[in-house]
């Protein structure tokens, strides 16, 4: 059999494993284990083995753990609760000005936990309900909370990015800030869309009641507090790393313990709250740890059989695409995956084939990192089985159907995906924060 059959066979054999409904570490553990047995042998029980120890020796993992800390105790300690409580008095007056303070929470949120799941769970069981609450358009807001939970994978600090980075033997540091102008651009965009749209169609998002948000200057000053603790976390955190003075591992630290001690000075660090933060980061953790260790195991093999010399040959001599078509075919094959597959299980079963590519290319695998992730981004809410699309329908009230998720993300989709063209038309846009960072 040859090395392209092979490659060909593990690819569609770890396909057909997802689409079981196995999980994702087992699906790509069991054929990246299978293959590498009946290839090399006996020897091949020392991969895995390897694998492990390459993946603990990482010192930069320890990230991982602390940011899911920080964002699951702000989370469980209400903090995201006050937030919105400040964004509905403050937008209140504006046409959709509730559905513009969902996006700003989502950016909040993504920058304490970088994690969409996250945005989407605090979106659904906050924003959603008041929103409705208030008779603006179901359909609208629903794409609303989709397209800013979002969010959570792109703006920093992003697991996502550093499961890229580690795959991708790229630095963390990088990709984080790589990812800020572009996440911070699709938000304003969305916030471009949703006052539009509002003005041209006031019945989507009516302003509050005037007795509602008719209230002292004073008071309203006072709501502003809860925005002073995230913004200050996210200052101690990532601008401290940015300015130098921390590494990427003790940003997470300072991140951490920030949070735990926003908590505490709130009055709302007790055992309920601890036990239910450190179960959510102790499973979120253990299953990224496993994913990875997973993905470097299958790395391992692929790369031991050429696969990624095969799909050059194809791509290039074979079908004689140009760099930049063959850049626009890895794009669409993550929208056809992602349909079926969340960012993880994408990015395992590509990354070793796509990155040693793009390097070939000739792109910047920083930039390509970015662009990866707001492609997936789109494919999560990309229909018939955007990942998104069935985790808003696990969520949502009764009353939104799956046919008013589907018909909410289409505008929201057409804005990302015009986001996306101008980050590969203008990679400077992703480009120019770690440029000037690195070079200081």
């Amino acid at each position: 059999m040859s090395y392209e059959a092979i490659a060909i066979l593990m690819f569609s054999s770890m396909l057909l494993m997802l689409l079981t409904g196995q999980r994702v570490f087992a699906a790509i553990g069991i054929v990246s284990s299978v293959a590498a047995l009946l290839l090399y042998g006996n020897g091949a029980v020392e991969m895995p083995f390897n694998a492990a120890f390459k993946l603990f020796n990482w010192y930069p993992l320890l990230t991982l753990p602390l940011f899911i800390y920080m964002g699951y105790i702000l989370s469980e300690s209400g903090i995201a609760n006050d937030l919105y409580r400040m964004f509905h008095v403050w937008f209140g007056g504006l046409k959709g000005g509730l559905a513009v303070g969902t996006i700003v929470l989502m950016i909040i949120i993504s920058a304490m936990n970088g994690l969409s799941v996250a945005g989407m769970a605090i979106g659904d069981t906050i924003a959603l309900p008041e929103m409705l609450r208030r008779g603006y358009d179901k359909v609208m807001i629903t794409g609303v909370v989709q397209a800013g939970s979002s969010l959570g994978i792109l703006v920093p600090p992003s697991v996502v990015l550093v499961l890229y980075g580690m795959i991708a033997r790229q630095p963390v540091g990088k990709l984080w800030l790589a990812g800020a102008i572009p996440g911070l651009m699709m938000a304003a965009m969305f916030i471009i869309y949703i006052v539009v749209r509002c003005r041209l169609q006031p019945h989507l998002g009516p302003e509050l009641d005037k007795e509602e948000r008719d209230m002292p200057l004073k008071e309203k000053l006072k709501l502003l507090r809860a925005g002073i603790i995230p913004f200050l976390i996210f200052f101690f955190m990532t601008g401290l790393f940015v300015m130098g003075i921390t590494s990427l591992v003790e940003s997470s630290a300072v991140g951490a313990s920030a949070a735990t001690l926003a908590a505490w000075s709130k009055g709302r660090l007790n055992k309920s709250v601890l036990e239910e933060t450190m179960r959510k980061t102790l499973g979120i953790s253990c299953m990224f740890m496993w994913i990875i260790l997973a993905a470097l195991c299958f790395g391992a093999v692929f790369d031991g059989i050429g696969a990624v010399k095969a799909i050059e040959s194809l791509f290039i001599t074979n079908w004689n695409l140009s760099p930049w078509e063959v850049l626009i075919m890895m794009q669409l094959s993550y929208l056809v995956m992602g349909m079926f597959l969340d960012d993880t299980a994408m990015l395992v079963i590509v990354a070793p084939l796509y990155v040693p590519l793009v390097k070939m290319l000739g792109f910047d695998p920083i930039w390509y990192g970015v662009l990866y992730t707001i492609t997936c981004q789109i494919a999560y809410m990309t229909p018939p089985f955007g990942y998104n699309l069935f985790l808003m329908k696990a969520m949502a009230p009764k009353e939104i159907a799956l046919t008013d998720i589907y018909r909410s993300i289409i505008p929201f989709v057409m804005v990302m995906t015009l986001a996306l063209i101008l980050v590969m038309v203008y990679p400077q846009i992703a480009l120019w924060l770690p440029e000037y960072v690195y070079s200081r």
